[in-house]
């Protein structure tokens, strides 16, 4: 079982990880013609998902908070599109797109779940 200490549950600090990563693996892909709109895509998405959860835990509204959240959702939606087409692109990378295609799911997901419940406490005290 893991600690609620465990980086796995800090959002911030995962999020921000995973922005690092992707800058990381960007630096790895052969720039070229066909490559080059799809790096900046990617790092501007996959970077864009920690900056989102941050201005969402300072949101002074749960509308602010939810949108914030649907915006780092529907990025981390964008990066694993991105990942496919620079695997397409790049076939010698695409162990490395799989991974942090994982991780940008993940993300998805957890987000996808925050919301879902943020909106079903809005229901419950109406």
């Amino acid at each position: 079982m893991r600690k609620p200490e465990d980086p796995k549950y800090d959002l911030e600090e995962r999020t921000a990880t995973f922005g690092e990563e992707v800058i990381a693996f960007a630096k790895t892909i052969p720039v070229n013609d066909v490559t080059k709109p799809l790096i900046s895509q990617f790092v501007r998405s996959g970077t864009s998902i920690g900056a989102n959860y941050c201005e969402a835990d300072c949101a002074e509204t749960k509308k602010d908070f939810e949108h914030k959240m649907g915006i780092g959702r529907k990025e981390s939606k964008e990066v694993k599109f991105w990942l496919r087409l620079i695997g397409t692109a790049c076939p010698k990378l695409k162990d490395e797109c799989r991974k942090l295609w994982r991780e940008a799911n993940e993300l998805n997901l957890i987000f996808s779940t925050i919301i879902k419940k943020s909106k079903s406490k809005i229901k419950d005290n109406d």
